[in-house]
C-alpha cells in the first residue's frame, strides 16, 4: 500500500530583515528621485517563501512626504520631495515587511526596520547683508535695507565711515558651513573716491569728494569658495558741507501760558503776551544767513 503524504505550508514564520537599523546621511541639495537606501539593503526574506509586502512611515512630525518606497513589493527608498535643512535636519523612518497584503483578513506576520536619516546642510544660499528682514514664512529669504552715510565735501575722512543702520556686514546663511565672505565695490564710484576692506567691509575714502551729489555705491559680498554665491547692497553716501558748529537755542529758557480747558493742537502763548504764540527757535553758525 503506497501512502502519499502532502505537507501543507503553514504561515508560521515572520519576515526577516538583514539589518533592522540603518543610518544614512543625505545632503540637503540631493536631487528628487535619488535613491537613498538600495533595495538589496532593505529586502526582507520569509522562510515560508511568501511574497513580502512593504509599507514606509515616519516617526518625526512634519517630515511626511519626503521619502517613499518604489512600490509595495520594492522597498527601495528614494527622495520624493526637495529637502530644506532649515525645516528639519533629521528624521526616522520605519519600514514594515508583511507576508500578507495590507487589509488582508488572513493572519499576517510583520517585521520592522528603522532607517535614521540625517540631513547635511548644503551651500544653497547666497550671502545676506545684515540687518535684514525675512519676507517669507520659512525664513529662507532675507532682504536688507540700503546703507547710508555722509562725508564732508572737499575733505578726506581718515577713519572708516559710520553708516546706518550699521557697518557693512554679510553672513553665509548656510550656518553650519559659514563660508568666508569678501567685499568689493562693483558700481557707483567711477572716480575711485571710496574703498571697501575685502575682509571687514569697512568703507574708507581714497580722496576727498569734490562733487556735491550723492554717491550710490554697489557693494558685493561674495563667498570665497564659490563666486557664484554673491549678494549686492546699495550704500548711499551724501556729500555735505562741513559742520563746524553745533546748533543752539536762542534762549536758555522759554516761558509760555496755557489756558485751562485748552483744546488739543491749540497755540501756547508767550508769557505776558497772550496774543503772540510761543516760538522756540534754534540757530546754527554754519548757516549765519538762514
Amino acid at each position: 500500500l503506497q501512502i502519499v503524504v502532502t505537507i501543507l505550508n503553514e504561515n508560521d514564520n515572520s519576515p526577516v530583515f538583514k539589518q533592522t537599523n540603518l543610518t544614512r546621511v543625505v545632503p540637503e541639495d540631493t536631487a528628487v528621485n535619488t535613491t537613498i537606501v538600495a533595495q538589496e539593503d532593505l529586502s526582507a526574506s520569509d522562510a515560508d517563501l511568501d511574497t513580502i509586502y512593504y509599507e514606509l512611515t515616519t516617526t518625526v512630525p512634519d517630515t511626511d512626504g519626503y521619502f517613499a518606497i518604489k512600490g509595495v513589493n520594492n522597498p527601495e527608498i528614494y527622495l520624493q520631495k526637495a529637502l530644506d535643512y532649515e525645516k528639519f535636519n533629521s528624521t526616522a523612518l520605519v519600514l514594515y515587511a508583511m507576508d500578507r497584503p495590507v487589509g488582508s483578513t488572513e493572519t499576517t506576520n510583520t517585521a520592522t526596520a528603522t532607517i535614521n536619516i540625517f540631513i547635511e546642510q548644503a551651500d544653497t544660499r547666497p550671502p545676506w547683508f545684515l540687518p535684514c528682514t525675512f519676507i517669507n514664512m520659512d525664513r529662507s529669504i532675507c532682504i536688507s535695507s540700503p546703507y547710508t552715510g555722509r562725508v564732508n565735501i572737499s575733505e578726506k575722512a581718515t577713519e572708516p565711515l559710520i553708516l546706518e543702520p550699521g557697518p557693512i556686514y554679510a553672513i553665509d546663511p548656510d550656518y553650519t558651513l559659514n563660508e568666508k565672505i569678501v567685499y568689493s565695490i562693483v558700481g557707483g564710484d567711477a572716480d575711485k573716491v571710496f574703498s571697501v576692506d575685502a575682509d571687514t567691509g569697512n568703507l574708507t575714502m581714497n580722496k576727498a569728494a569734490t562733487s556735491p551729489g550723492p554717491y550710490l555705491l554697489q557693494v558685493m559680498a561674495t563667498q570665497v569658495n564659490n563666486i557664484q554665491k554673491y549678494s549686492l547692497a546699495t550704500v548711499e553716501i551724501k556729500v555735505v558741507n562741513k559742520s563746524d558748529y553745533a546748533p543752539y537755542f536762542e534762549s536758555r529758557i522759554y516761558n509760555g501760558t496755557a489756558f485751562a480747558g485748552l483744546a488739543p493742537r491749540r497755540f501756547v502763548f508767550q508769557a505776558g503776551d497772550p496774543s503772540s504764540p510761543l516760538m522756540i527757535t534754534a540757530v546754527d553758525d554754519d548757516f549765519p544767513n538762514v
